[in-house]
């Protein structure tokens, strides 16, 4: 399966390690093939990421401070060449509108990704789609582009961190992508953290 192809099926969103909350080690844990849970009808490849798609990335960053800050991104970039000037075929499905999904509307219009996507905390959102946006900019042959959509997506982590604290910054965003790589992608157990 080549990378366009998979993201013609759907626009793949990749927890960050952090919200993988659990309150039992990796090792303790069973996988959902142990349990006899099958998702989809292929066999998992050799890293049982997305990273088996041949040419995708995948960069995380994960915040743990004090015993209430566990957040983080993830960003999942298709190919490592110019995502703009080689856009991919992308579409996007709503599991539920409760969440934030910034870009989702121009690519569900054009069937074109520009831009990794990214996902972390609920409130960094926007704070991610604008470095998104000035990383994007600044990529060598994107000097005479106008604008940039770029894909944005969330998940509520406030549960086990202080969320409206705004931990994640642009430069966690940046390293992220500065970081991405092939391979296997990191699960990171934690957990829930206690009120502030």
């Amino acid at each position: 399966m080549t990378t366009r192809t998979l993201l013609a099926i759907a626009v793949v969103l990749v927890s960050p390690p952090c919200l993988l909350a659990q309150q039992t080690e990796p090792s303790q844990r069973p996988r959902a093939r142990e349990l006899d849970i099958h998702p989809g009808i292929y066999d998992p490849g050799s890293n049982n990421a997305i990273t088996d798609v041949s040419g995708v990335l995948v960069g995380q960053v994960t915040i743990a401070k004090g015993e209430n800050i566990r957040t983080g991104v993830t960003v999942v970039l298709p190919h490592a060449g110019n995502i703009f000037q080689d856009k991919v075929t992308g579409a996007v499905f709503v599991y539920n509108a409760f969440g934030k999904l910034v870009g989702s509307t121009q690519v569900s219009e054009l069937d074109q990704m520009e831009t990794p996507i990214v996902l972390t905390n609920t409130l960094s959102v926007w704070d991610a789609a604008a470095a998104v946006a000035a990383w994007t900019l600044a990529q060598p042959g994107n000097e005479d582009v106008r604008s940039v959509n770029p894909v944005v997506g969330e998940t509520n982590d406030g549960w086990l961190n202080d969320i409206r604290g705004f931990h994640v910054a642009r430069e966690d965003v940046l390293r992220a992508l500065r970081e991405a790589r092939g391979g296997p992608v990191d699960e990171g157990p934690w957990a829930p953290a206690k009120e502030p």
